[in-house]
C-alpha cells in the first residue's frame, strides 16, 4: 500500500512538471507578495464562477502601485495568477496596470493549463476593480 502511495505522488509531480512552466510552477509554489496589506489604499474581492475568491490590496502613491499584495482560497493556478498579477502591476501607473488582461499574466507565466486559465481572468478583474477601488477613495477626498 505504501508503495502505491509513493508512485501515485511520483506520478502526481511530473504530471504538474509537463503541465506548468517553470515559471507558473515557481509562483504556485512560492508565491511572491502573497498576504493581506495594513495600510493599503486600493482593495478588492472577487469570487470567480469557480468559487474561488481572490483578494487584492494596493498601495498607490501618486499614480503608482508602490506594493500590491494578495490572498486567495483558490488553487495553484490561482496562485500563480496572483502571485504574477501583483508583480506585474507593482512599479507601474495606476493607468498602465488597468491594462493589464488575463493573456498578459499568462504570457508572463508561460501558460496555464486550459483548465486554469479562468484564474489569470480573475486575477486581473480583480486587479482592476482594485483600482477602482483607489480611484473612487480619491473622489471622495476631494
Amino acid at each position: 500500500m505504501e508503495h502505491e502511495k509513493e508512485e501515485h505522488e511520483e506520478t502526481t509531480i511530473e504530471e504538474i512538471k509537463a503541465n506548468y512552466s517553470r515559471v507558473a510552477l515557481d509562483h504556485a509554489t512560492n508565491p511572491r507578495n502573497m498576504g493581506d496589506m495594513q495600510g493599503a489604499n486600493g482593495f478588492a474581492s472577487l469570487k470567480g464562477q469557480c468559487g474561488d475568491t481572490i483578494k487584492i490590496w494596493l498601495k498607490i502613491d501618486n499614480g503608482v502601485i508602490t506594493d500590491a499584495t494578495f490572498t486567495t482560497d483558490g488553487c495553484h493556478n490561482a496562485i500563480a495568477s496572483c502571485s504574477m498579477v501583483a508583480e506585474l502591476a507593482s512599479g507601474k501607473s495606476v493607468i498602465e496596470s488597468k491594462n493589464i488582461e488575463q493573456q498578459d499574466i499568462l504570457d508572463a507565466l508561460g501558460g496555464l493549463p486550459e483548465e486554469g486559465e479562468h484564474c489569470a481572468t480573475l486575477a486581473a478583474k480583480t486587479l482592476k476593480a482594485a483600482i477602482e477601488d483607489y480611484l473612487r477613495r480619491q473622489i471622495k477626498s476631494q
